[in-house]
């Protein structure tokens, strides 16, 4: 294998780093690429590049940014297959799922470009206060400046995207700085977005350690926004970093969904199944608990477990590969510790914990795991997995659903299935979380719906329209029109 080299991308040419590092394969442990790593000085140079560009692109007339994205997306769909076996090599993803993070992506760069053309303010009333006649009152949206953007391994294309693309239809510069696993997705953009026509400057991606380069990222005096997503530990050092400027930080969750009393299992469980174990359960709202009412418990753990063992297991360049390795050692390490502590605890496996590496012909391969019988207590049950494995408890009243959902620190997103529209909608009411799907998975997104947590899942809103308004700034302009 020929061993790619990437340097930074800054003010629209490659800069070379005085530092670099090599990148492995999640699955073989084979070199794949050496890959600059910045330092704060590096940094610091693609923040002024990005702010000098702004000057000027904060101009460009909305049809113009508009253009641009909708550019990129062709550009995307135009290497589809290239992309995606990028994401496969890099990130262990396995093909068909790359395949779909990629079409992801594209709708993504278009419902930017469509973001571009529809960022309005509204009429104020003025009048409706006294002193207020003969004035003329609206507000406006300007972009801000600079963004920083800190984006994880799991879906290494479309999140990038949803902080690349707001920013640049919004009239913003940013500065990305991938995950130290998966720098090679976000350093190929530097080129699609020259060659779709975006100006010098306005995108930079810088590579390397996020303890090194975060507080010039977080803190830099030109940065006036920055949107992070990883987790609530990281999540809190950057808040605090940050200071008053503007965050966005998608942090940690533990989805959690309610199987009500009557929900036919022919339709749920495949459903779950994709949920808790698509992508190896490295999904920032995957399926990690399951609240079952007491009369579908039994069977439910039996067909789920059935559908997780029936997963095939291997390499993630092979098309009919569902489970394949995590993103490294100190991954799949944490996986089968919480889960042995989880056993210890009570907690019976009812299929998987343990290790596949030899089954899969690579590293750090943990099997789909389903758990029953867990206590609350438990890191499998309290804290974000980020793996392959689904704890599932029973109940016997909504309200008891509701509160074991609720007492989670984390809140994402949750769901329910139930053919009760009333428990539906309590459901919808009492739940507490970012968002509410019902009758589907919480696991569910679409790129256009809003989309952000409570409690320690963080603050701010992504999804693309939303993202542009938490990355402009809202200014009323007043007229005083006569006497």
């Amino acid at each position: 294998m020929t061993t790619t080299r990437r340097e930074l991308w800054i003010n629209g040419q490659w800069a070379a780093a005085q530092q670099h590092a090599a990148l492995y394969s999640p699955y073989s442990g084979e070199e794949i690429a050496i890959i600059a790593e910045a330092s704060p000085e590096e940094a610091a140079a693609a923040i002024k590049a990005a702010h000098a560009a702004f000057q000027e692109y904060r101009r460009l007339p909305a049809f113009r940014r508009s253009a641009i994205l909708y550019r990129v997306a062709e550009l995307i769909a135009e290497r589809r297959e290239e992309l995606a076996a990028v994401v496969e090599l890099e990130a262990a993803k396995p093909i068909q799922a790359a395949r779909a993070e990629i079409n992801r992506t594209i709708e993504t760069y278009r419902f930017s470009a469509e973001a571009a053309k529809a960022i309005t303010g509204e009429q104020v009333v003025m009048d409706a206060a006294e002193g207020g006649q003969n004035r003329l009152g609206f507000t406006i949206r300007e972009p801000i400046g600079v963004v920083t953007a800190i984006t994880p391994f799991n879906f290494p294309f479309n999140l990038v995207a949803h902080k690349v693309g707001p920013a640049i239809a919004a009239g913003n510069t940013i500065v990305v700085k991938p995950s130290e696993y998966t720098p090679l997705s976000a350093l190929l953009l530097g080129e699609l977005f020259r060659e779709a026509g975006l100006p010098d400057g306005v995108l930079n991606v810088v590579t390397g350690s996020g303890a090194v380069l975060g507080e010039t990222l977080t803190s830099h005096p030109l940065v006036q926004k920055v949107s992070f997503t990883g987790s609530h530990a990281i999540g809190e050092i950057i808040q605090r970093q940050a200071g008053l400027r503007r965050t966005t930080l998608e942090l940690g969750s533990n989805a959690a969904l309610i199987v009500d009393e009557g929900t036919d299992l022919d339709a749920v469980i495949d459903r779950c199944a994709a949920g808790a174990f698509g992508y190896n359960g490295q999904i920032c709202i995957s399926l990690q608990r399951v609240v079952v009412h007491r009369s579908l418990y039994s069977a439910f753990v039996e067909r789920l477990s059935a559908a997780a063992a029936a997963l095939p297991v291997g390499a993630p360049d092979k098309e009919n590969t569902a489970i394949t390795s995590l993103i490294s050692d100190k991954a799949a390490e944490r996986v089968t510790s919480w889960v042995e502590q989880a056993a210890a605890e009570g907690a019976r496996i009812v299929t998987g914990g343990k290790r596949l590496d030899a089954e899969a012909g690579g590293r750090n391969v943990y099997a789909p795991t389903v758990l029953a019988e867990v206590s609350p207590s438990s890191n499998v049950w309290s804290e974000e997995v980020f793996g392959p494995v689904v704890s599932v408890l029973p109940f016997d009243t909504l309200d008891e659903a509701v509160a074991i959902v609720n007492e989670s620190r984390y809140g994402l997103l949750a769901g329910i299935y139930t053919p009760n529209i009333h428990h539906a909608l309590e459901a919808a009411r009492c739940l507490h979380a970012g968002g509410v799907v019902i009758n589907d998975i919480p696991t569910f997104r679409i790129d256009q719906m809003p989309y952000g947590g409570v409690k320690d899942s963080g603050k701010g809103t992504e999804g693309v329209m939303y993202a542009v308004h938490e990355m402009t700034q809202l200014k009323l302009i007043a007229f005083h029109t006569g006497k």
